[in-house]
């Protein structure tokens, strides 16, 4: 995938921002994929992974759905839900997907599963603004 110049520094996804997660996202049907894996440096307490982390990875994948089809777009709003604590080191698959769109407006939910038993970790939905140049 190749980023805007203007993307090239986001926190997930930016290859040039030097603390980044540099996470790589691509289409497979209409789902947008990643994976991840927490190291210690994501950490919130206990050797469990941040929160913010966990937010974070699941609205990139979110937005990429959008972007990977050349969409400007921005989270307007957005629910997560955490099912259970992501420890540190454990690899996990992202999950995006499109429910509806309607004029400005996209409605996307999120998933975030073990890679090892495919347990739910977060899930989130959230409404993306897209971004019409005029």
């Amino acid at each position: 995938m190749n980023l805007r110049s203007d993307a090239n520094h986001c926190f997930v996804c930016g290859p040039n921002n030097s603390i980044g997660l540099k996470l790589m996202f691509k289409m497979e049907d209409e789902i947008c994929k990643s994976e991840f894996t927490p190291e210690e440096e994501h950490c919130g307490y206990d050797g469990v992974t941040h929160g913010g982390i966990v937010y974070s990875v699941l609205d990139d994948v979110m937005a990429n759905w959008l972007f990977l089809r050349g969409v400007k777009a921005f989270t307007a709003a957005c629910e997560i839900r955490y099912k259970k604590p992501l420890a540190i080191g454990t690899r996990v698959f992202l999950e995006g997907k499109c429910v509806k769109e309607k004029s400005r407006i996209a409605l996307l939910e999120g998933k975030m599963l073990r890679k090892d038993n495919q347990q739910l970790i977060a899930e989130t939905h959230a409404k993306f603004m897209k971004i019409f140049m005029e």
